[in-house]
């Protein structure tokens, strides 16, 4: 059974495309992934601010989610596990990527280059600014304002104190309202 995009976004759809999924039903899964691939990617590049990198990572969460959507038990929206499995993933490929505690301590470090964010042409002007962040600011924001995590869970993904992340997610907010402001 094949179903047609407009019906893909129905909760309906999506939950019998992961029950099909969970039974090994590969063309469920494709319809799956086609369904969710730009969510997915969007959100690693908010969080990665690298194009290669997000598709690096946005392939990782799509072999992983074939590896345990069997463990999916439907306690939960099925777009709010995957995009837990999505953060979860993107973190854990940007401490691989690169020196955690280098980029971690790292004030320099200001995202994505302007140019390298204008090439995103499907980007609007927010996600253009959340993209020039620097990264602990970025990764706060993103997880806190975009994605909707408490910072008791932020600071707790990405290790830091939950002052940390609070005072993070104001440096964002002034920084992106600073930006907008002169743009």
């Amino acid at each position: 059974m094949i179903i047609n995009a407009k019906e893909a976004f129905n909760p309906d759809t999506i939950e019998l495309l992961v029950q099909r999924a969970q039974q090994g039903e590969q063309a469920a899964f494709e319809q799956l992934y086609q369904q969710c691939y730009r969510r997915v990617y969007g959100l690693c590049l908010r969080l990665l601010a690298d194009q290669a990198h997000a598709e690096d990572a946005t392939q990782e969460v799509f072999v992983q989610l074939w590896h345990k959507i069997a463990q999916f038990q439907g306690q939960s929206k099925f777009t709010t596990w995957l995009h837990s499995v999505t953060s979860n993933v993107a973190i854990s490929y940007l401490r691989k990527q690169k020196n955690w505690l280098q980029k971690v301590v790292s004030l320099e470090d200001s995202g994505m280059e302007h140019a390298e964010i204008m090439q995103c042409q499907s980007l609007n002007g927010l996600d253009k600014l959340i993209l020039r962040l620097p990264e602990r600011a970025r990764l706060v924001f993103v997880l806190h304002a975009v994605e909707g995590y408490r910072h008791e869970e932020v600071a707790n993904m990405l290790n830091m104190a939950v002052g940390s992340s609070k005072s993070q997610f104001h440096r964002a907010r002034k920084l992106l309202q600073e930006w907008y402001d002169n743009e």
